[in-house]
Formats: C-alpha cells, sequence, structure tokens
C-alpha cells in the first residue's frame, strides 16, 4: 500500500553522487544522499505497507541474475547505481547461492538496500528437489544461513516462500515474531498466490507485505486478494509483471505456447491492445510494468533481468507516466479476468 505521507520521490543519479528528494505530508522538503554512477533515473518509492522500508517502485528480482557470480554482482551494481533499492532473491534460488550474489554485491552498500529473502522450501541432503517446512525450528535455523550467505546481521524483509492452510500457522507467526524481537529480520510478509491462506496471515500476524504474482495476463489476484490488503494497509510486491516475457516486446513466440489458462489467441489479443497504448517513451513491457503499479495496493513491482539492457529497460519504467482511468479500463478490457480457483 502507498504511503499517505508521501507524494513523490526521485533519485538523481549523477557521476559522483545521487539525491533523493521528496515531499512530506507536511510540505517539507527532506534530502538524502547515496553515492553512485550513471545517468539520471527518477525512482518513486512507497512505503511497504506499516512497516518503516520505503522501496523503490521497480525493484529487481535477483532469481534470473544466473550462476556467474561476477556479472550478477555487476548487474546489482548497475540497479543499485539506477536508484533500484529493493533485492528481492530466496534461499532456494540456486540452492543458495543467489543469496551468496546479493550478499557480495552488498558489501560497502548495505544501507542503501531493502533487502527480501524467502524461507520454508528445506533442501535435503542427498536428495534432488525441496520439501516444505514451515515450522518454528527450521525458519529459525534457516535465517541464520541466509544471513550468513548474505554476509548481513539482519534481513529487511523476511518473507514465507509458500504456505498451505495445513501449515502450523501459529508456530509459523511466533518464529517471525521471535526474529523480529532478536533483531535478525526487520519485517516479514509472505509470498503467496492463495486466498486462503493470505487471509489468515491477514488476520493472524502482522505482516506487511504479501509478494504475488500480477500482470495483464494475470489478474487473479484483483478479485479478491488486492481488495483485501489495500483495504487492511498491507503492501504488495508483484512478481512477474511481464508475465515470463509473455508482455515483453519481443514475447510472441512465447504467447504462441499459451500462459495460464490464457490461450495464444487470447494472449495475442493482449498483446494487440496492449500494443496501442506503446509510446516512443514506453514500450509494452514497461506498459506491463505500469499496468501492475496502476493499482494503489501495489508497493513494488520486482522484474527479473539477465542482462544490463533488460535491467535498464525495466528500470526506464519509471520514467514514463502513469496510466489514467480510461487506460485502465481499455487494458481491462482486453481480455476477461482469471479468477483463482484452486485451494480455495
Amino acid at each position: 500500500m502507498r504511503s499517505p505521507e508521501l507524494v513523490w520521490f526521485r533519485v538523481f543519479v549523477c557521476t559522483h553522487m545521487s539525491y533523493a528528494i521528496f515531499a512530506s505530508k507536511n510540505d517539507t522538503m527532506e534530502t538524502c544522499r547515496t553515492y553512485g554512477r550513471g545517468c539520471t533515473t527518477y525512482m518513486k518509492k512507497n512505503r511497504l505497507g506499516s512497516s518503516e522500508l520505503m522501496v523503490g517502485e521497480i525493484g529487481l528480482g535477483c532469481m534470473s541474475l544466473g550462476t556467474e557470480v561476477k556479472p550478477a554482482v555487476a548487474l546489482i551494481h548497475e540497479a543499485l547505481d539506477r536508484g533500484v533499492n529493493l533485492l528481492d532473491t530466496a534461499d532456494l534460488y540456486d540452492a543458495g547461492l543467489n543469496e551468496e550474489i546479493v550478499g557480495q554485491a552488498i558489501q560497502g552498500r548495505r544501507d542503501q538496500v531493502i533487502v527480501a529473502t524467502k524461507v520454508g522450501n528445506r533442501r535435503i541432503p542427498g536428495k534432488e528437489g525441496w520439501s516444505w517446512d514451515p515450522s518454528k525450528a527450521y525458519i529459525k535455523q534457516a535465517v541464520r544461513d541466509s544471513l550468513k550467505r548474505l554476509q548481513t546481521d539482519y534481513i529487511d524483509l523476511y518473507q514465507l516462500h509458500g504456505g498451505t492452510l495445513d501449515d502450523p500457522i501459529e508456530e509459523t507467526i511466533e518464529a517471525f515474531e521471535e526474529l523480529k524481537q532478536e533483531g535478525l529480520i526487520r519485517y516479514y510478509g509472505i509470498s503467496s498466490i492463495r486466498p486462503n491462506v493470505i487471509r489468515e496471515y491477514v488476520q493472524r500476524a502482522s505482516i506487511v507485505s504479501v509478494m504475488n504474482q500480477y500482470s495483464v495476463a494475470d489478474r487473479r489476484a484483483e478479485e479478491e486478494v488486492l481488495p483485501l490488503l489495500e483495504q487492511k494497509g498491507i503492501s504488495v510486491i508483484a512478481r512477474g509483471p511481464v508475465a515470463s516475457g509473455v508482455l515483453a516486446d519481443s514475447g510472441a513466440a512465447k504467447a504462441d505456447k499459451g500462459y495460464l489458462d490464457y490461450s495464444p489467441e487470447e494472449l495475442h489479443i493482449i498483446r494487440e491492445g496492449l500494443s496501442r497504448l506503446v509510446t516512443n517513451n514506453r514500450s509494452m513491457a514497461q506498459t506491463a510494468i505500469r499496468y501492475a503499479l496502476a493499482h494503489p495496493a501495489v508497493a513494488a513491482v520486482v522484474p527479473g533481468a539477465s542482462s544490463r539492457e533488460q535491467l535498464l529497460h525495466n528500470i526506464a519504467a519509471s520514467e514514463s507516466a502513469p496510466f489514467t482511468a480510461a487506460e485502465i479500463n481499455e487494458i481491462r478490457d482486453l481480455s476477461p479476468a482469471n479468477l483463482y480457483k484452486q485451494h480455495r
């Protein structure tokens, strides 16, 4: 949910330093400074739920960075230099290597970064895959492993990486609350698309955010989740805003394979409609990113990037104008919203 205290936030990145200036609810101007390089980037920031975390509206989903450490670290540095401050990773990604890459990248810049990672998927030595374990004992063990890989003494946002109604939910919540009291995490949330699980944590826990898959081609969250979270003041971090590349400018071939319950024909109709909103200053992928950001419950999106070109293209969406109400309605009219049908 976007903070009523913050009107806008711009990050000006020059060759020597970056200045961030924002207007507060009292119309006073405040200035902060971080060091970086590169060209000017305008990055709006939103408060994450009831927390003190101010997240740039476009973060970086680190899962797609790959396993080559040097280029991955360079890509994260580029993101930070361009005004990105939210890095999303998980202990599951590349068996912990992704957290190690993030940890290496943030050395000397920890105060500029909001580190979000996840827990709950337990790898069993000698076995393929992972098992689901939301127990208090495992969460309190796993956080220390993540802290070591991330080379930090605290995690800004610790997220349960899934969840079911069969979980020991009170025990899980107790683990997160104890980690807050111990100072190992600042806040916690969940990563889930299941409305029933999200409702339970909204009612029973002090979560500040829900990571949810949300895009023009996956509007399931609009049915129930987004209205609920907006009402409760809990922020959404939207993943998959470009729908696994289906809504990218070069995504026609991916649309041919279908996506979720959309047929290739329906996806091409969506792409054709989005193309009418493309301008010289806003590509199709950036149009898709702006749609996810248009909902007031969404504080940030975390598109992935595996190249500098892709990263800069995603970040540039922050500079394009928000949609008008008419444009949002036009996008929603392209195809019926898909509904969440499982695990209700």
